[in-house]
């Protein structure tokens, strides 16, 4: 990749962290770089292994907290798939999961009748804040 180009995605980088609010430190930038590459679903661990092998070195500590912190400004979707697995998804529109338990991937699901579903069953006087829902899924055996 030319200079140009990397200079203008992390130029990019830099405006979509601060159109949040979010001052681009190094780390954070490099952090960024990974995630918003492209929509992907990834845990924690799997973001510092990704820093650690790269030549951006950061501490695990620092990626929780970058995680976080881009979760609460909006820019990822935090999908609790069970008690010890947390994806972070850098898709913040509103969609559905498959989780494979045998490769433990999450992938995006199309289905957009869940909404309608839920929409039509709510409570009088409240209005749809949001669904989270992963379905989990096993390889078939044959």
């Amino acid at each position: 990749m030319n200079s140009v180009s990397t200079d203008n995605r992390q130029k990019n980088i830099r405006q979509h962290l601060a159109g949040a609010g979010i001052y681009a430190t190094p780390q954070r930038q490099a952090i960024a770089e990974l995630l918003f590459s492209r929509h992907q679903h990834l845990t924690a661990d799997q973001v510092y292994e990704r820093m650690r092998s790269s030549s951006n070195r950061v501490s695990r500590a620092t990626v929780y907290n970058t995680l976080n912190l881009f979760v609460e400004k909006g820019l990822l979707r935090e999908i609790f798939v069970d008690a010890s697995r947390t994806f972070y998804d850098s898709n913040v529109t509103s969609h559905y999961h498959f989780y494979n338990i045998d490769t433990g991937g999450l992938i995006d699901m199309n289905d957009q009748d869940v909404t309608h579903y839920f929409s039509k069953s709510l409570p009088m006087g409240t209005v749809l804040e949001g669904i989270d829902v992963v379905v989990r899924v096993r390889s078939s055996a044959g």
